[in-house]
């Protein structure tokens, strides 16, 4: 009994203002980017790249049929060919870097390929999808043997270059950054390109989309999931110094990174516009003991989550192309499912477009209310938002459950919301109804760029 009442207690503190969480308003452009994303296009995209034999990132760069540098041309020549189809909306970049370490023995150029479309009023605000066109058989030193590569991770860039199709089409605040990396299987080199690309450019990184896997259904043993993709995120920030290591661990947030809270709003954007497909939220920043580009993101200081589908068939994975005891091996185009893979798609278009469309996340977001009934939440006002939501959640709950509507003012006043009992946060909101990612307060979880530290020489 006792309990019940707490509990009872509880909900009618929260109950004059709070509601389960939902997307403000349904949005048509999602309805109608959703519906654009076109499966066979897609299969046409990955038969290209798996053309090229192998797409090592050693292999020969100077071929026009084979090796990594074909491919880099062609997707180079597809942006320009998108960009064409859009009214030249799109400018094409290859930002490289020469890198030597024990998977590349000799000095060699990694270079990637972006398409970047530029926002309209926040253009040093950018939101990037990402894919890598590497690939690689058993023996990651490799360069001369077929490695389609068709799933992994062809089918990301995939992702990326139908995202650049939709997406170019429409105008944003925000700007877009599609990107196809190469040296991922040779220590994530295209992730450390992208990174310290957009930092010499200024960008203010709100998400990295980094799609590695993303195209198969089946499992070994047969096990088939095409209705959830997983989405990984670190629970604290690479980038976090002792400090905040110390506040976050006596106040919270070990669940609250920026790139936590965009997986949450993927999950969201799945829930409210995908049919028979979830978001499947993985706490840990990759699956175990295995990377991605995304993390030299995360080691920049910026916010960004792995994409990857729900079954992995590791008979498909870094392997050589053969059949031993009746059992296939290799990562060739009849192990991607097309439909999926459209789904996986249309969940990174809509983010993009929801994110870029919404107001910057909000800064300066603080929290107060010690030894009080009551919760004070506070954020720097915006601009370019219209008005806010104040959010909060049991601590032991993955999803934000209660909201309240707030002005521009920049502070709101929780009657009854005990501090100590919830996780707090705030969104932005567009005056047409865009809304940002969840910002939890403090370092924590701002999405404001918080570069590593660096130690004094000397």
């Amino acid at each position: 009994m006792r309990t019940l009442a707490l509990a009872t207690a509880l909900s009618l503190a929260a109950a004059p203002f709070a509601v389960a969480q939902t997307v403000p308003g349904d949005k048509p452009l999602l309805r109608e980017l959703a519906g654009q994303v076109q499966p066979a296009r897609q299969r046409a995209d990955i038969a290209r790249m798996v053309g090229f034999g192998t797409r090592h990132t050693l292999s020969d760069t100077r071929s026009d049929k084979r090796g990594i540098g074909a491919a880099r041309r062609w997707v180079a020549s597809e942006f320009e060919r998108i960009s064409a189809d859009c009214g030249g909306k799109l400018t094409v970049a290859t930002p490289s870097q020469t890198f030597t370490n024990n998977r590349v023995p000799t000095p060699t150029e990694v270079m990637d390929v972006l398409a970047i479309k530029k926002g309209t009023s926040d253009p040093e605000r950018v939101i990037v999808i990402s894919g890598h066109l590497d690939s690689r058989v058993t023996d990651v030193m490799n360069a001369k043997d077929d490695a389609p590569g068709a799933n992994d991770d062809a089918s990301g860039v995939a992702a990326v270059i139908e995202a650049s199709r939709l997406l170019c089409k429409h105008d944003f605040p925000a700007t877009l950054v599609f990107a196809a990396l190469s040296g991922e299987e040779q220590g994530l080199l295209g992730g450390k390109v992208l990174a310290d690309y957009a930092v010499s450019q200024g960008w203010r990184v709100e998400a990295n989309l980094n799609n590695d896997i993303v195209g198969n259904s089946e499992g070994i043993g047969g096990v088939r999931d095409n209705a959830h993709v997983r989405v990984f995120s670190e629970g604290t920030r690479t980038t976090e110094s002792a400090e905040e290591a110390n506040r976050r661990r006596y106040n919270g947030g070990e669940v609250d990174s920026p790139s936590r809270n965009l997986a949450r709003f993927m999950d969201r954007v799945a829930d409210e516009y995908l049919t028979n497909f979830d978001v499947v939220m993985v706490y840990r920043t990759d699956r175990f003991g295995r990377g991605g580009d995304q993390v030299e993101m995360l080691r920049a200081g910026f916010p960004a989550v792995r994409v990857t589908e729900a079954q992995e068939h590791y008979h498909r994975q870094h392997q050589d192309l053969r059949t031993e005891k009746g059992v296939k091996y290799g990562d060739t185009i009849d192990g991607v499912d097309f439909d999926y893979l459209a789904q996986v798609t249309r969940l990174n278009v809509l983010t993009m477009a929801s994110l870029a469309m919404a107001p910057a996340p909000p800064t300066g977001v603080e929290i107060s209310g010690q030894v009080s009934p009551d919760t004070t939440v506070k954020w720097k006002p915006s601009a370019d938002a219209a008005a806010y939501r104040v959010w909060w959640r049991g601590t032991t709950e993955p999803q934000w459950r209660y909201a309240r509507p707030a002005g521009p003012e920049g502070s709101v006043t929780l009657k009854g919301v005990n501090i100590d009992d919830w996780f707090f946060g705030v969104s932005a909101v567009s005056k047409d109804g865009w809304e940002s990612p969840v910002v939890f307060p403090g370092a924590a979880g701002t999405f404001e760029r918080r570069p590593p530290e660096t130690k004094p020489q000397g």
